[in-house]
């Protein structure tokens, strides 16, 4: 079934001097629902979730081992006739890892961060 195609900008403030860096790239996502915890990030910590529930879990190549916890991401889901998703950004937190492996998304979004047609395919 569908698969929805995010553009994902990643988006970190290094120092002043450095000003503010960012890269983005081209992924899949989907949805994953409760129970969110534990996550591999912070375990059974609630304050690890960021105001709203507008987080993520990543697949293996963007966890980075686990450096990738905390790191926070624009995206952009395109819109268009077979695009489940209207136009817009979200801010995410990344709070877990992808449970299955291979992980067949780029990214997981918790169902808050979803966008807001929930048309997405679940895990």
């Amino acid at each position: 079934m569908g698969q929805i195609v995010m553009a994902i900008v990643f988006m970190s403030l290094m120092s002043k001097e450095m000003g503010l860096f960012v890269v983005g790239d081209v992924g899949t996502a989907s949805s994953y629902h409760p129970p969110y915890t534990p996550t591999g990030c912070n375990g059974y910590r609630a304050d690890q979730f960021p105001p709203g529930n507008l987080f993520m879990a990543m697949s293996e190549g963007l966890w980075d081992n686990g450096a990738a916890c905390g790191r926070r991401y624009r995206l952009w889901c395109p819109s268009g006739s077979n695009r489940p998703c209207k136009d817009g950004t979200v801010d995410v937190t990344v709070v877990d890892y992808c449970p299955k492996s291979p992980c067949p998304f780029t990214i997981l979004l918790s169902t808050n961060a979803s966008p807001p047609s929930r048309n997405l395919p679940p895990i």
